[in-house]
């Protein structure tokens, strides 16, 4: 099993299961569920996870902020249940406020398609710092070529809203996507700024037609949901596939072009013209409040509410003065985390300040914030406070941004307009992004924090070394016995890196003489995969053994393995849990050598194993030293 499944498995798990999520998504760094029960997730046992960072349950989300690999966890999480496979069902689960209904709905849509709409954006900035720079001609056929991939997802936008919309919204995709491709239409696009005639009923297409719009597609979709279900319910069964798109056509369309489109381009200009409104009364306070806060709004989920102003901002008047505001708000919290770097002896957080500090620079600050600076207090306020100080800079000097992308040193080229080629506000939000970052990094060490020593480094263990020689000397100690009969193999000799490398806890491995094994102490039975590749057991003194027969047996399905015990079951020491058979294992391709491993070794001072060369089953063979 992969460590990205193992972290998957143990998530799910977390959150009540599965049968205990409406829905799940994520960004990048955290994993987004809508839970039926919040009350039924193990938040002390998430934030107590080596894998997960933080957990935030804010806008209506459970958030479990993973870290840059969430993409890869979140693959195993949907590969290894059904949640990816949502469409058609009826959410059921508690909708909270309208606030949290809305930042949930807007994140749901969103988020799917933002690396694809960043990278774009990127790419889009970068072209234009090419022609800046005369390193590339517009009318060259690279420059066409890339500028089409570049700009392509922000001239059908709605094409892209309508798929994940759908999702969300428990409708059919395709529907949607076709109701948006009528939207962005060449033949309507043309009529851009005209009224038609509907059956006598006036249909106002907007100024700029329907290509980049946001909000009319959203609108359509969620209708199209409820006038669905209700062709669902009236049309035959075995009509359906022909009748049930053809009734929701003839009235989604209509629908959408005559009342839904008019009244999104209304309530875009109008959210346009509010914040617009407020930035031009005073672009210094704008740009200190939403550098200043802008963590805060990411912290409890309020920052998906500026993402449509973002983009209504893009489409209607060509730039956008938000994005800017919140490079400071980003770089701050590295430099605050970096700051942390150097001032802090505890060595497993000098190596997460570092690594923070340097993925801020990509715009990922979830392990800087939840990680370093938020745990730690003034660190956070003092990158709160650069952001401010930075984010007031770009406000006076007016910068904007002409393209979309996530908030980081990536999205400076898009600072630079397409027609004038100005570079002065792009090296502006370079001025005002290293004030931020300086100041941040001075005040963290004006402020300070207290360092706490790390437990189990070398200042808190210093006779661990010789534990197993002074056992007199340790306060408490659990011995688990050996679940299988065969020869030892040191862990960092089994062939997987998570095993190798400890990633998972510490322990040993075991080559099976024997295909039969034991509870190694008594306990529940925590993790059971239905493959009987693995068990994870608890002990009653909360040791947590994650034993794992053969390497990527997962792949024979449960085929050779037998098994005797039930998921949150009691056993004893020496019940018999899983029977595997070897050979055909092994005639299978797998290797046959089993971890056994203490996932929670970090709660304790060290595990030591007793010098075997081989062991029966229920012999002495790990000592947990508390």
């Amino acid at each position: 099993m992969s460590k990205n499944q193992e972290i998957a498995m143990r998530v799910l798990k977390a959150v009540g299961g599965e049968g205990n999520v409406n829905s799940v998504v994520h960004c990048a760094t955290r994993l987004r569920f809508n839970l039926k029960d919040e009350s039924k997730a193990d938040t002390e046992a998430l934030n107590q996870d080596p894998d997960v960072i933080q957990v935030v349950k804010s806008g209506g989300q459970y958030q479990v902020v993973i870290g840059s690999h969430v993409s890869e966890v979140y693959k195993e999480l949907v590969a290894n249940s059904k949640l990816g496979d949502n469409e058609g069902s009826v959410d059921e689960g508690p909708k909270g406020n309208i606030f949290n209904q809305l930042i949930d709905i807007i994140s749901s849509i969103f988020t799917p398609f933002l690396g694809a709409m960043a990278g774009a954006g990127i790419l889009k900035g970068f072209l234009t710092l090419a022609v800046t720079l005369n390193w590339l001609n517009p009318e060259s056929g690279m420059y066409v070529v890339l500028f089409a991939i570049a700009d392509g997802i922000f001239t059908y936008l709605p094409i892209i809203l309508a798929f994940t919309a759908a999702k969300k919204f428990k409708t059919n995709q395709y529907l949607a996507v076709a109701l948006a491709m009528a939207l962005v239409h060449p033949s309507i696009t043309a009529l851009a700024g005209n009224t038609l005639s509907f059956l006598g009923i006036p249909v106002v297409i907007g100024a700029s037609g329907y290509t980049s719009s946001v909000i009319p597609i959203i609108l359509g979709v969620y209708c199209q949901s409820h006038i669905e279900r209700f062709f669902k319910k009236v049309i035959p069964t075995f009509l359906q596939i022909i009748f049930v798109p053809l009734a929701v056509f003839l009235v989604i369309a209509p629908l959408t072009f005559i009342v839904l489109g008019p009244i999104g381009s209304i309530a875009g200009d109008l959210l346009g013209q509010g914040y617009n409104g407020l930035y031009n009364f005073s672009p210094i306070a704008a740009g200190a409040i939403m550098g200043g806060f802008w963590q805060v709004f990411v912290m409890f989920g309020m920052h998906w509410g500026f993402v449509p102003i973002m983009m209504l901002n893009l489409t209607q008047y060509g730039s956008d003065t938000m994005v800017p505001m919140l490079l400071p708000a980003v770089l701050a919290q590295g430099g605050a985390a970096l700051a942390v770097f150097f001032m802090t002896k505890n060595v497993k957080l000098k190596g997460l300040s570092l690594s923070s500090a340097l993925t801020s620079v990509f715009g990922i600050t979830e392990p800087a914030v939840y990680g370093v600076t938020l745990p730690l207090k003034k660190p956070f306020i003092a990158a709160c406070i650069g952001g401010a100080v930075g984010g007031a800079f770009i406000g006076f000097n007016h910068v904007q941004n002409f393209t979309f992308g996530l908030v980081s040193l990536l999205s400076l080229p898009g600072f630079i307009p397409q027609e004038t080629k100005d570079t002065s506000g792009m090296f502006a939000a370079i001025i005002g992004t290293a004030i931020a970052f300086f100041v941040a990094f001075v005040l963290t060490f004006v402020l300070k924090f207290e360092d706490k020593p790390e437990a189990g480094s070398d200042s808190t263990k210093s006779n661990d070394k010789n534990l197993a020689s002074n056992q007199e000397k340790v306060a408490t100690k659990t011995i688990l016995v050996s679940p299988l009969e065969g020869t030892i193999v040191p862990l960092e000799q089994v062939e997987d890196q998570v095993f190798s490398s400890g990633a998972l806890g510490k322990g040993i491995a075991i080559e099976p003489k024997k295909g039969e094994l034991y509870a190694p102490a008594d306990g529940v039975i925590t993790t059971l995969f239905p493959t009987g590749h693995a068990v994870g057991l608890t002990s009653n003194e909360g040791v947590e053994i994650l034993m794992h027969i053969g390497m990527d047996t997962v792949e024979m399905k449960g085929e050779g393995f037998e098994v005797f015990v039930k998921q949150d079951e009691k056993v004893k020491k020496g019940d018999l849990l899983v029977k595997f058979d070897i050979d055909k294992i092994k005639e299978a391709g797998y290797v046959v050598v089993t971890p056994i491993v203490v996932t929670n070794s970090g709660d304790y001072l060290d595990v030591l194993d007793m010098n075997q060369k081989e062991v029966l089953n229920g012999e002495d063979f790990l000592a947990i030293v508390r």
